[in-house]
């Protein structure tokens, strides 16, 4: 063998061990686009999840900067090279994807491309997504594409092992997210039994109580010191059970793991692009940490569901000893002096709560059509 396809072996095998590094899908499918350009050389890659409504739930490139991403815009539907590869399942090769036929053009800040190779990831026989390159790093042959058929060969063999991580990373979500709703099922049965108890002793000892208290006082007297007694048990067994009930990925992974994580997971359940990124934060009491999880839950429930926006930005920043945490959106925003209303319906009035029981802040900054930031700052331990 050539020295070529030995170094593109090699290539292929550095590719394969990065993808089983992985278990979050987001990060497989960065890592697939990511080794496919560096491996066949492109200035371009891409690779899309196909949901079914004509449009794709995932959609990651490699070689396009964040700048350039968001300006390009909404992700693209299933239509043109895209659709025919996942409708069709078989390679294309083209020496110049604009002068195809199907070809249906692209936004304004769409990057410029020309030859173009792509190929459907298959699952079996089910189409689970689309990966293609563009712009070959290399003289181009007059009349011909950059990219060859060895290849093409290359991109499905990465392809076939890309399905394989891609599907291992889908079935570690799931079997994780029945874990979580196992658990939260079982601390539901547990509480219910453990208080409903509890309750029922109470009314019980209450209603002996109250028929005591005429005939003799005494006896009274000590039911309503039981009464007293049980429900202090009662709240005791509330407060292990609402300390049993904080999130176990917190105390596992800490705060930027498991918000990285449930984010990405919000990012390929709605159309809308949610991104998170973090600097320079340093762990904080578990009481801070858990607040800012729950003020963030609260702020990206309202504007996945209530905004109507393309774009939601989590950050999380090292402020002084503290930290402060920002959720942006782009959507149609509202009168924040409207707060009786605004802060009833978007939980305005828990997230401060929140803040206020860790010794934070929280500022909302928002007006009609000009989207909305929460901002919660909370010191250091």
């Amino acid at each position: 063998m050539s020295q070529g396809p030995r170094s593109g072996l090699a290539a292929v095998s550095a590719a394969l061990l990065a993808m089983s590094r992985h278990l979050e899908v987001r990060d497989v499918l960065k890592t697939i686009v990511a080794s496919a350009r560096e491996l066949l050389d492109a200035q371009y890659a891409a690779l899309g999840v196909p949901d079914d409504h004509g449009g794709f739930a995932q959609f990651v490139v490699d070689g396009v900067s964040d700048e350039q991403w968001k300006a390009i815009g909404p992700l693209p539907r299933q239509h043109g090279i895209l659709a025919a590869m996942l409708r069709e399942a078989r390679p294309e090769r083209l020496a110049d994807v604009r002068k195809d036929p199907r070809f249906e053009g692209w936004p304004s800040a769409h990057p410029d491309m020309s030859d173009f190779l792509g190929l459907p990831i298959k699952d079996g026989d089910e189409v689970i997504g689309a990966l293609f390159l563009a712009n070959k790093n290399c003289p181009r042959p007059t009349g011909g594409c950059g990219f060859t058929e060895e290849d093409e060969e290359l991109l499905a063999l990465l392809a076939q092992h890309a399905a394989i991580a891609l599907t291992n990373a889908r079935l570690y979500e799931r079997s994780r997210e029945l874990t979580i709703a196992e658990e939260r099922s079982r601390l539901a049965h547990e509480l219910h039994d453990a208080v409903s108890q509890k309750l029922f002793s109470l009314r019980l000892t209450a209603q002996a109580a109250a028929a005591l208290v005429d005939r003799d006082p005494a006896r009274a007297k000590g039911e309503l010191h039981q009464v007293a007694a049980l429900a202090a048990e009662a709240a005791d067994e509330l407060r292990a059970a609402v300390v049993e009930l904080r999130p176990a990925a917190l105390d596992e992974d800490g705060l930027i793991a498991t918000l990285r994580t449930q984010i990405q997971v919000l990012d390929r359940a709605h159309t809308a692009r949610v991104t998170f990124a973090c600097d320079g934060f340093r762990a904080l009491p578990a009481a801070q940490e858990e607040a800012l999880l729950r003020v963030a839950q609260e702020a990206l429930h309202n504007a996945l569901r209530h905004s109507g926006g393309d774009h939601v930005d989590v950050t999380v920043d090292r402020r002084g000893g503290g930290a402060v945490l920002r959720v942006t959106d782009d959507g149609r925003g509202f009168d924040p002096r409207s707060v009786r209303r605004a802060g009833r319906h978007l939980g305005l009035v828990s997230m401060r709560d929140r803040a206020d029981g860790v010794g934070g802040t929280l500022t909302v900054e928002s007006a009609p059509g000009k989207g909305t930031t929460i901002e919660m700052e909370v010191p250091g331990g």
